[in-house]
């Protein structure tokens, strides 16, 4: 099971690595479904297509060999400039995967209040910087775009932050889309039903883009009394994908591998 199947890069190595593999390729973003659906095509007949989040996948008693998820944003998603998660360019504030529900970015951005914006910009961006970022939020709202709160947010801040390592507004972009998303929540939820998704001796390997993510995903994966972890540290990009794939400097991949129902706990 591909659960985040994207535009089907994994999927696609997964099918060409045993031609005995059958996979069910999910994920809750419409034109993902549709782009895989179509890089995977000569798979056809070996893969299964299923359009929702993760953690409402019901697999009907089906158990898998793997079961894997990249989570986050995918670059596809990152480089669709309307979509409203990335500040690079011009776009309304929406930040949904999945497009169909109602919650957007700017929904947050214009309508909490400064107590709760502060809050959700310091828990769910690791941001110092909230209260002073919400607090300009509330003066200057309301925001239409990407790169009217991303202007905002960077002239508020002290000038040394402005001009450091990243961004100053992509902690806070990190925020809202974790926000708009539930994507703890659903993280969450996939922890507690896919070790019941796996055979024994099946594997669990998960995704992570920030330390949010990957401190829940380590300890569940420890301490779950079903699995044994197989990475003691998460496996990171290699110099090749870094310079091919900039984007992977930040991805921690963990494993975890069922244990024999006689040898569980």
């Amino acid at each position: 099971m591909d659960a985040t199947v994207g535009g089907g890069g994994h999927s696609r190595l997964i099918l060409q690595a045993d031609p005995s593999v059958r996979l069910v390729a999910v994920d809750q973003d419409e034109s993902a479904i549709a782009a895989a659906r179509t890089n995977l095509s000569e798979f056809s007949d070996r893969v299964t297509f299923w359009q929702g989040n993760f953690s409402s996948f019901d697999p009907q008693g089906k158990q898998f060999d793997g079961v894997l998820a990249d989570l986050g944003v995918s670059s596809a998603q990152f480089d669709i400039p309307e979509r409203g998660f990335s500040f690079r360019h011009e776009a309304p504030l929406d930040m949904r995967m999945d497009q169909s529900q109602d919650l957007t970015a700017a929904d947050i951005v214009n309508h909490w209040d400064e107590t709760d914006l502060a809050n959700l910009i310091y828990n769910y961006g690791e941001e110092r910087l909230s209260r002073r970022i919400a607090r300009k939020i509330l003066e200057q709202r309301p925001f239409q775009t990407t790169t009217e709160l991303a202007e905002a947010i960077s002239y508020c801040v002290p000038r040394k932050y402005r001009y450091g390592r990243i961004h100053p507004a992509t902690r806070t972009f990190q925020a809202l889309r974790i926000a708009v998303n539930q994507e703890l929540e659903v993280l969450e939820t996939l922890l507690q039903k896919a070790p019941d998704w796996l055979a024994p001796g099946g594997r669990l390997a998960i995704i992570s883009f920030h330390s949010l993510e990957d401190r829940m995903v380590k300890h569940s994966l420890k301490e779950n009394p079903v699995l044994k972890v197989i990475t003691k540290k998460p496996i990171t990009a290699a110099d090749a994908e870094l310079e091919s794939n900039p984007r992977s400097r930040s991805a921690k991949l963990r494993v975890a591998e069922k244990l024999p129902e006689s040898d569980e706990a």
